[in-house]
């Protein structure tokens, strides 16, 4: 019986080379953000596992083409999906590039993963010794929640079928209620935007001034890291922080001042402000 795994057991953690030819591990796709962290919420993310017999398979493309049109749901819901075939990484690199997609295609060339989960094609014809083409959510820690056997393609999941899949597991994770994020503690890092009604200068709140330079901001998530010569460790930050409405963001390479919270998850930045503007009212 092909598929030796079923729903509470625990995927295999897995490393393989992905579309580009670099090892990556599952388990990094399912962690935690580093605003997460910060937060101090500890559950993960789920993922979904897809496997491919190959680019090829007209099938495959029926399916990866509806889940390109899903990916960018799947970004903003912070949930991962990621695809292996016994596909060379520059194959599945043009394949993916074709697609639009912008998932991981993993390559099992050596067909170790797909050996190890007893999920190989014996059949005569273009589909022998590739996978057959099963699907498996995944909780954050990789414990299997749903399995769905693609040989028909009707038993491939749905889009809704998988938005399901992740409300069903969402709606228990630490992060999922408005209620998580209204506390004391969370606050102090994604500010409210009321804090700003009145601008108020660097060092009135009593929290110690510093003078750095963002090193990163991430626009589609909205966080991102200064580096200051005084602090050993790069100061997280949420855009929040930027004084204003809205959503705010900022240039990595912009010299600011800020004030640092330091908190039982970490250090991280507040009242973020352009050097040019801050230094005036020195």
């Amino acid at each position: 019986m092909p598929n030796n795994r079923k729903v509470g057991d625990f995927f295999p953690d897995f490393e393989l080379p992905d579309h580009n030819g670099k090892l990556r591990r599952l388990s990094s796709f399912a962690k935690q953000s580093e605003a997460d962290k910060r937060y101090d919420f500890k559950d993960g993310y789920p993922l979904v596992v897809i496997f491919s017999r190959g680019f090829f398979c007209p099938r495959d493309q029926t399916q990866f083409r509806s889940l390109v049109g899903f990916q960018g749901e799947l970004q903003v819901n912070f949930c991962k999906i990621v695809s292996i075939s016994a596909d060379d990484p520059m194959v599945s690199s043009a394949f993916r590039a074709g697609l639009g997609a912008s998932w991981p295609f993993f390559s099992d060339v050596e067909r170790t993963l797909i050996k190890e989960l007893d999920i190989m094609d014996e059949t005569e014809g273009e589909y022998a010794h590739r996978a057959l083409p099963f699907t498996y959510v995944l909780k954050s820690n990789l414990e299997i929640f749903k399995i769905y056997n693609g040989w028909y393609f009707v038993g491939r999941p749905t889009i809704e079928e998988l938005r399901q899949d992740f409300r069903a597991l969402m709606k228990d994770m630490d992060y999922y209620s408005y209620e998580a994020y209204n506390t004391d503690h969370v606050k102090k890092i994604r500010i409210p935007q009321q804090t700003w009604k009145n601008s108020p200068d660097l060092g009135l709140s009593g929290l110690p001034v510093y003078e750095g330079v963002v090193d990163s901001f991430d626009l589609r998530t909205g966080n991102g890291f200064i580096k200051a010569e005084k602090i050993a460790e790069p100061v997280f930050f949420n855009f929040t922080a930027i004084p204003g409405e809205g959503y705010r963001t900022i240039i990595p390479g912009t010299k600011v001042g800020f004030e640092l919270v330091e908190t039982h998850t970490g250090l991280s930045a507040s009242n973020i402000q352009k050097q040019d503007s801050w230094s005036q009212n020195k």
